[in-house]
């Protein structure tokens, strides 16, 4: 098996993917922080829920980041694409949206008549 050369794009090219989900998880941590300071009590709900939220998405890049820089060390043919991932993110990120409109829509403070 001949080893395979690795040119130092792809290091910055996983580092830049690792940069991107850290943007995303501090805007989400911001709109968290926001919530938790100017927010009602279903607003600081919200707020400690994306916290959590952007804590694991935090988390996922971490892992990511780290496994793909080994497998890049390493020399390893891949894949380094992940398939359930992002799918279990968007879903994760979906619950939390729905979350905040069910807690919005159902506190007595604000019915409608």
């Amino acid at each position: 098996m001949v080893p395979l050369r690795v040119e130092p794009k792809v290091y910055f090219a996983n580092e830049r993917t690792f940069l991107s989900w850290l943007h995303f998880c501090v805007v989400l941590g911001g709109l968290a922080l926001g919530l938790l300071n100017f927010g009602d009590r279903v607003g600081q709900i919200s707020g400690v829920v994306f916290t959590l939220v952007a804590m694991i998405f935090m988390g996922y890049a971490v892992n990511l980041y780290q496994s793909r820089s080994s497998m890049i060390r390493r020399r390893d043919p891949g894949p380094y694409d992940d398939q359930t991932g992002p799918y279990v993110l968007c879903a994760v990120l979906f619950f939390a949206i729905g979350l905040n409109f069910y807690l919005k829509f159902t506190s007595p403070s604000n019915m409608i008549f």
